[in-house]
């Protein structure tokens, strides 16, 4: 068994219109529960980029608010003195480089190539101005690669970094070290079964290494010298290795910090107890709406008819969390193991491994794991899953682990059924020998995705934490299972100390099926315009075609609707056009 947060959110149970455009079709890209407000942190795209331009987003674009998702990417700095800094965190001068290149963009950074004369190469990584918190984010990765990297994991090692634009460059910035080799994005749909299932069992045996460093308390990882630099901020627990001395600081996952929450007094840790770790997410929401909550539409808009078009209160989600803050202490688990504190990595994808093939060996290696941005220091039921790239919960054969099968006539299927029954095999490969390979390699994470407990009380903890978007749903009717559920979830003779009406459940339920009919037709979009995420990312180069199909698809829609209010209504909703009250969500 393992948690998996569903995979899509979407509207109700009468939408003919979309209906009659018969959505029903597959999308090979699944819309994430974690909204495009919240998390931007989009896979490293392997686009040419334009060399000379430095400053300004290149790799793709956005459908929905183009423009501001291009500012906030937009950054600039004096990229002499980002090379002369380089050059001397590897001891030369400016006199040594031969060119400074953009190498790649992601969601929350920008990456530059560095190379002197004589072929050495590095690379500078630098912020956008959107990426949140910008001095912990920073001064929490340098740390979390330096600590890894001191423990013999294979993670770049860092030249020099500055957590703040007061410096020369007048920009943040980390200077680390040029992994060679290939993304394994690059090769993942071409590997051979066998090289596969290789990497598969290479990654789980790389996270137990990392699972496995025992940490004394929650939060995230700094040097101790950077967390004594922020006025006031207590500098943590205190740990030593090979001399460096680190200390666990505030929490760095972009949730804790999202928007206004940035501005709020709230407790980020360090946590010294489970406890804390599970109560700090509810009630960095809950202060946030009290300060700020205003009644709002769902952000999600294809959501919004299920909800008649009208604004929900904020005070609806605060009494879910609040339900939330009573519920949690009784389904921790017991299981010491399962209770103790570990380091996982943030967001393990193929964009994020860098392979190589072995000399010796021939065989295909994992050299480095990139990209610790926004790593956290959790108690191990909370971390535990099968990463998105590597699960396919929504097919009943991985989730009871059956051997993965070719059908026996695929010799006879035409061209589509056997390019359908290939894509299907392979899934269930990936998520089989993921799952298996941890069940051999890394025990304790596996005996946290087996406990039916923790899966549980780490979606609860999940949506408790998810930034408050106009709708509370998806954490009540959660709570609703959990209640129904809970002789099974806690030990014999401890009571509910939360009851829904039966009323209160049966319309829950049905509510429930209303939404998730709405996030299949918005599913079913996303899969014909081919935008990935659900901030509508485009590659440049597909912008134009994708954003005509938005436009055509948005005219058809409305034409199977009647002239009248509803019609109105969805035109100034429509998923794809701009959103201009979005700053009321942050």
């Amino acid at each position: 068994m393992q948690f998996s947060l569903p995979r899509t959110r979407l509207l109700h149970n009468r939408i003919p219109s979309f209906l009659h455009l018969r959505l029903s079709l597959s999308s090979s890209t699944s819309i994430s529960t974690q909204t495009s407000l919240h998390l931007r942190r989009l896979s490293l795209s392997m686009m040419p980029l334009s060399p000379n331009n430095l400053f300004e987003y290149t790799t793709g674009s956005w459908l929905v608010n183009r423009d501001l998702r291009l500012a906030e990417r937009k950054h600039e700095f004096d990229d002499n003195e980002l090379q002369r800094l380089a050059a001397e965190s590897v001891g030369r001068g400016l006199q040594d480089v031969d060119s400074m290149k953009k190498l790649d963009e992601g969601g929350f950074n920008r990456i530059f190539l560095i190379t002197m004369h004589d072929g050495f190469q590095l690379v500078a990584r630098v912020p956008y101005p959107v990426t949140q918190p910008k001095f912990y984010a920073l001064a929490s990765e340098v740390a979390t690669m330096a600590f890894l990297h001191a423990h013999g994991l294979p993670v770049p090692e860092v030249y020099g970094y500055s957590a703040t634009p007061d410096n020369a460059a007048k920009t943040e910035y980390i200077f680390m070290e040029f992994v060679k080799g290939t993304k394994l994005t690059d090769m993942w749909m071409q590997l051979k079964e066998a090289d596969l299932v290789s990497i598969l069992h290479q990654i789980v045996k790389l996270e137990s290494q990392f699972m496995s460093i025992p940490f004394p308390a929650g939060g995230s990882l700094y040097y101790a010298d950077d967390l004594s630099k922020v006025a006031g901020e207590k500098t943590g627990i205190q740990m030593s290795i090979k001399g460096k001395q680190f200390c666990i600081g505030p929490d760095v996952r972009l949730h804790m910090w999202y928007g206004r929450r940035s501005e709020l007094d709230i407790d980020r840790g360090p946590y010294e107890n489970v406890e804390s770790v599970l109560a700090a997410p509810a009630l960095k929401e809950i202060a946030y709406l009290e300060c700020f909550g205003q009644p709002l539409q769902p952000f999600q808009r294809w959501r919004r008819e299920a909800y008649k078009f009208e604004k929900q209160p904020p005070m609806d989600h605060i009494k879910n969390l609040q339900r939330y803050l009573l519920m949690a202490p009784s389904l921790i688990p017991n299981d010491e193991n399962l209770r103790a504190f570990c380091l996982r990595h943030p967001d393990l994808n193929p964009s994020n491994i860098m392979v190589s093939t072995s000399p010796d060996s021939g065989q295909l290696e994992i050299v480095s794991l990139l990209d610790w941005q926004h790593a956290s220091i959790l108690p191990r039921f909370l971390v535990a899953n099968i990463p998105d790239r590597f699960q396919n919960y929504d097919d009943p054969f991985s989730q009871y682990l059956i051997p993965p099968t070719l059908p026996p006539i695929v010799d006879k299927m035409e061209k589509s059924e056997l390019v359908e029954a290939v894509q299907l095999y392979r899934a269930r490969l990936i998520h089989y020998h993921y799952a298996k390979g941890t069940e051999e390699f890394n025990k304790v994470h596996h005996d946290a995705l087996s406990d039916l407990a923790s899966l549980f009380i780490r979606r609860l903890w999940y949506h408790a934490g998810v930034p408050w978007e106009g709708e509370t749903h998806d954490l009540k009717a959660l709570l609703v299972d959990v209640t129904e559920k809970w002789e099974k979830l806690t030990q014999p003779g401890v009571p509910c100390p939360v009851v829904f009406e039966p009323d209160e459940v049966r319309a829950t339920k049905l509510f429930s099926r209303r939404l998730q009919k709405a996030d299949s037709v918005a599913q079913g979009i996303q899969g014909m315009i081919g935008y990935e995420t659900t901030e509508t990312w485009v590659p440049i180069n597909e912008y134009t075609k994708a954003k005509h199909a938005a436009e055509q698809l948005k005219e058809k829609l409305l034409m199977h609707i009647p002239v009248g209010e509803t019609r109105d209504k969805i035109r100034a909703n429509w998923l794809l056009d701009d959103m201009p009250d979005e700053k009321d969500y942050m």
